[in-house]
């Protein structure tokens, strides 16, 4: 096997979350790439069906599975239609992330609702994925877990306060399930990004598609741009291939040096 082919992804088995647009549709799309078949799973399903489509395209198989990832039970029930379905899971990419209302606001102003809803969906499903998916890969002979983490879990977030500590709790929890998962042949790992203009970011910021020419040098960027979901995809190639199979508990940050 060569360098180059310990990247490929032939025979695996992807669930991908939050996977209908955005840097969840960049995965899908570059794991299927490197070889392998993909669940893509979301709330909106005319989104997931779409990217599913491309998935089709380029020669995998595909499934997409309309999902709440904040309902355990239907976590459970996306892990096993996955392996049911498609003959396996190998890899579990939590990314399914964000706010509900998208409003910046300080932890004096927090309701308790928009704590407890960030937190949910940013740190509790990245749990219910990892116990959904780990239950199944450590029958199987492992898997690879890959948790979409962020920048901001390791510094102050002013205004973003739960979002930020709900990432801070995801490499925690990333580095326990590693040590946990690690002898049932399983690695977790994280990947953080930093500023990628999804819609999310741009709604919370207030900025539009016309701004992402000068985000770079606005948001004092070394390398001039501000990050694209595609700059994201092959770093969890990386952690699902082979290429990667001595690496359990670590955070790959992606931010343009920021």
């Amino acid at each position: 096997m060569t360098v180059l082919d310990q990247f490929r992804l032939d025979g695996q088995v992807a669930v991908v979350t939050g996977g209908g647009r955005g840097i969840g549709e960049a995965i899908a799309i570059g794991m299927a790439e490197a070889g392998a078949d993909i669940v893509v799973a979301a709330r909106r399903t005319d989104e997931i069906e779409a990217v599913a489509e491309k998935v089709r395209a380029l020669g995998r198989r595909a499934m997409a599975v309309t999902t709440d990832m904040m309902e355990i039970d239907q976590v459970q029930a996306l892990a096993e239609k996955c392996s049911k379905d498609m003959g396996g899971l190998t890899c579990w990419v939590s990314n399914a992330g964000g706010a509900d209302d998208r409003v910046p606001r300080t932890f004096l102003e927090m309701p308790e609702r928009q704590w407890d809803f960030q937190l949910n969906l940013n740190l509790k499903a990245v749990w219910t994925g990892a116990q959904a998916a780990g239950n199944i890969m450590k029958e199987n002979g492992g898997g690879s877990i890959i948790n979409i983490s962020s920048q901001a879990a390791n510094r102050a977030s002013p205004h973003n306060g739960p979002y930020a500590v709900a990432k801070s709790g995801v490499n925690n929890l990333t580095q326990t399930l590693a040590t946990e998962m690690g002898p049932l042949g399983i690695r977790v790992n994280t990947v953080s990004p930093g500023p990628i203009p999804t819609e999310v970011f741009l709604e919370f910021t207030g900025m539009s598609e016309s701004d992402i020419p000068d985000m770079g040098k606005q948001f004092g960027i070394p390398l001039g741009r501000i990050g694209m979901p595609e700059d994201i995809a092959p770093a969890c190639v990386y952690l699902a291939s082979p290429a990667s199979s001595w690496m359990t508990g670590q955070d790959i940050t992606i931010n343009g040096g920021l």
